[in-house]
C-alpha cells in the first residue's frame, strides 16, 4: 500500500496492476507475499546487468511464476542456495552454493549488479553477517524483503524481525543508502518491509520520490505507525473512548 509522502514513478505497465484480495485469503502468509510481489513488479524492470536471488530455493513467487521472470532487463540471472535438506540446492542452471553465516568467498564479492533476497534473514541466526554478505555481493543495489510482524513460521529456525529503521541502519552500516522503502498495512495481517538500497543512489533517484518514514497513511491513532492496523488493539481503544464519553461508568 503506497505511503502518503512518496510517489513511485515508473513506466512499467505492471506498476498499475492491481488485484482484488479474496475474502478468505491467508492474511498471515499469502497476503503480504502477494503485496511484496506487486512491489517487486514495480521496480524489477529497472534492474540491469547481473542479478542474483540469494537463498532462492526454487525461485518461486508462490503465485505460479519464477522471480527470474520479473527481471526482464537482466543480462544474467543467478541463484544461491544452501546445501541442506531443507530448502537446499536445487540443481538449477546458474546456481551457487552460499552459506550466509560464513565469510563471503572472494569470487562473490561485488560480482552482481543487483542482489535480491526475500524473507530469508529472519531464519539466519547470525543476521549481521548475512546482511553484510548481501551488501558485499552487489556492485549497485540490494532489493530486500523482510518480515516486521509475523508469527513464528518455520521448523528450521525463525530468529528475527526487522523494523524499517533497523533495515535502514543496517544498510548504512554496510555503506549502502536506502532509496525506496514501503510496507503493507493490511488489517490483521503480517507486515513485510520492502526495501531498495544502493551504493550508487543517484542512479536511482530519477525513479523514486521518497523520504523515510514509519507512519502509515491508514494508521490507527495515537501511534499510527507501521503495524498499527495489524495489531489494532480494538478493545482498549473502545474502552478509552468510553472513558472519555461516559466517565461515570468507570
Amino acid at each position: 500500500m503506497p505511503l502518503r509522502s512518496r510517489r513511485l514513478r515508473v513506466s512499467n505497465p505492471q506498476a498499475t496492476y492491481s488485484i482484488t484480495m479474496k475474502l478468505f485469503v491467508d492474511r498471515v502468509h499469502r497476503l503480504p507475499r502477494i503485496w511484496s510481489n506487486r512491489e517487486l513488479m514495480r521496480v524489477a524492470h529497472l534492474c540491469h546487468g547481473d542479478v542474483v536471488n540469494v537463498s532462492a530455493w526454487k525461485d518461486i513467487d508462490k503465485e505460479g511464476r519464477r522471480y527470474r521472470d520479473y527481471f526482464v532487463n537482466a543480462r544474467s540471472y543467478w541463484l544461491t542456495n544452501y546445501a541442506a535438506d531443507v530448502k537446499g540446492m536445487q540443481g538449477f542452471e546458474n546456481e551457487i552454493y552460499l552459506d550466509l553465516e560464513q565469510p563471503l568467498p572472494d569470487n562473490l564479492c561485488r560480482r552482481f549488479d543487483v542482489v535480491f533476497n526475500h524473507t530469508t534473514l529472519e531464519h539466519v541466526f547470525d543476521a549481521f553477517t548475512a546482511f553484510g554478505n548481501l551488501c558485499q555481493m552487489t556492485r549497485d543495489a540490494v532489493i530486500l524483503v523482510l518480515p516486521f510482524l509475523q508469527q513464528y513460521h518455520s521448523s528450521y529456525g525463525d530468529y528475527w524481525r526487522f523494523s524499517p529503521l533497523a533495515i535502514k541502519r543496517l544498510f548504512e552500516k554496510n555503506e549502502l543508502e536506502v532509496v525506496y522503502q514501503s510496507f503493507n498495512d493490511h488489517a490483521r495481517s503480517s507486515v513485510y518491509i520492502f526495501t531498495v538500497a544502493s551504493r550508487q543512489p543517484d542512479r536511482w533517484r530519477e525513479h523514486f520520490d521518497w523520504e523515510f518514514q514509519v507512519e502509515s497513511p491508514r494508521g490507527i491513532a495515537p501511534e499510527p505507525y507501521v503495524g498499527s492496523r495489524a495489531v489494532p488493539n480494538t478493545a482498549h481503544r473502545c474502552s478509552r473512548w468510553l472513558r472519555r464519553k461516559i466517565p461515570r461508568l468507570f
